[in-house]
């Protein structure tokens, strides 16, 4: 006999949605990180090399990438998407305070 389709294996997925979250969670650290060392470096000018530029810049694309191609589990809720939309502005953001950091 078929289930219905939402109640289909429900520990199936909270772990997706679980995991979800924890790389969501792992993504903002890594922009809270990113952001740090930024305004540390605006405040430095002599560690806006162009090795460090690259580098910023270089990590700054992989978050984009991460952040604006991840899908949303179905299960997932509004704060979820609110969270998601939230961190694809700061990374917009952390790029416009990267370009200033380094004069560019």
């Amino acid at each position: 006999m078929p289930l219905p389709k939402d109640s289909y294996y429900p520990d199936i997925q909270q772990n997706i949605v679980q995991n979800w979250r924890d790389f969501i969670s792992n993504l903002e650290n890594s922009l809270d990180m990113l952001e740090k060392d930024i305004e540390e470096a605006s405040q430095l000018s002599s560690v806006c090399t162009s090795e460090w530029c690259e580098a910023t810049e270089h990590v700054i694309d992989e978050l984009s990438n991460s952040l604006f191609s991840i899908s949303e589990p179905r299960w997932s809720s509004k704060e979820d998407s609110l969270k998601i939309k939230h961190l694809r502005k700061k990374v917009h953001d952390l790029y416009a305070k990267y370009k200033a950091a380094s004069g560019k």
